[in-house]
C-alpha cells in the first residue's frame, strides 16, 4: 500500500516543486466557513499551519463530539523521520499536544537512551481525536473503529505530501496498518526495515503504550528492552 499517493481531494504533490505560492495582498480577515457533518474544512494552503487550521475543524467522523479538541502532528516540516502513533490519549487531548502523556514519556526516555532528539522528529498520529468511553471521572481509551480510521485518513496523508520524509516509524499496529496496509502483522514484522513503493524507509514496533501495559516487572522491562531495540535502527539514519 502507498501511503504518498494521494487522491486529488487531498493532492499536495506542488511542495517543493520550486513553484513559488503568490503572497495575497489584502489583509482582510479569514472568513469562518461552516463545516457539515461528514465535512472537513478546506487548508488555505499546503504548509503545516494551514493543515493544522483546517483539521481543527474536521467533522469527518463523530469522534469530533465528545473530544477536547483536535490533536496534529508536530515538529520540524523538513523533518526526514516522521513517527506516527495510533491515536491522542487523554494527555494529548487535553494539550493539543502529541505524546505528552505517560506513553509519550517512555517514548522520549527510550530516544534518550538511543542519544536521539525528539526534537529533529515529526511526531503525530493516524487518527487525531481521542475516542474513548466514561468510567465515572475517568476516560478510558477506545479503538477506532475503521471508517473512523479512513475519515482520519486524509491528515495524515497531507502531512506526510507536506513533509515528505525520508523515513516512518510507525508505533502500534493501527500506525502500521496506516502505512503498510491491513495485511500487516506487527508482532511478525516489528523491527525490519521495509521500503514502500514511493521509496520511503519504513519500519514499525509496538506501541509503548503496550509495554506499559505488560503485567509484572520481568515481563515490563523485556517489552521495554525490545522496543529500544527496535528503535535503535533510527541510529543509522542521517537526521538532517
Amino acid at each position: 500500500m502507498m501511503v504518498g499517493v494521494l487522491d486529488a481531494e487531498c493532492s499536495l504533490a506542488t511542495r517543493k516543486s520550486g513553484r513559488k505560492v503568490a503572497k495575497k495582498t489584502s489583509k482582510q480577515p479569514r472568513r469562518r466557513v461552516a463545516v457539515s457533518e461528514g465535512e472537513a474544512p478546506v487548508p488555505e494552503d499546503e504548509s503545516l499551519a494551514a493543515l493544522r487550521a483546517a483539521a481543527a475543524g474536521c467533522r469527518r467522523c463523530p469522534l469530533w463530539k465528545p473530544a477536547t479538541q483536535t490533536v496534529f502532528g508536530e515538529g520540524p516540516d523538513d523533518a526526514r523521520v516522521l513517527v506516527v502513533g495510533e491515536q491522542p490519549g487523554d494527555a494529548e487531548d487535553l494539550s493539543g499536544r502529541p505524546f505528552v502523556g505517560p506513553a509519550g514519556k517512555l517514548f522520549d526516555r527510550a530516544l534518550e537512551e538511543l542519544g536521539l532528539e525528539r526534537a529533529r522528529f515529526y511526531v503525530t498520529n493516524a487518527v487525531k481525536h481521542f475516542k474513548f468511553e466514561r468510567r465515572g471521572k475517568v476516560r478510558l481509551h477506545r479503538s477506532p473503529d475503521p471508517s473512523e480510521r479512513a475519515a482520519c485518513r486524509i491528515w495524515f496523508e497531507r502531512e506526510l505530501a507536506t513533509i515528505r520524509p525520508h523515513v516512518i516509524v510507525c508505533l502500534g499496529a493501527i500506525a502500521a496498518k496506516a502505512v503498510f496496509g491491513n495485511k500487516f502483522r506487527l508482532m511478525e514484522e516489528r523491527g525490519v526495515w521495509q521500503t514502500l513503493p514511493d521509496g520511503i524507509r519504513a519500519f514499525a514496533t509496538v506501541h509503548p503504550s503496550w509495554v506499559l501495559r505488560q503485567r509484572g516487572d520481568d515481563a515490563r522491562h523485556e517489552a521495554y528492552a525490545n522496543f529500544v531495540d527496535d528503535l535503535s535502527l533510527l541510529r543509522g539514519v542521517r537526521l538532517k
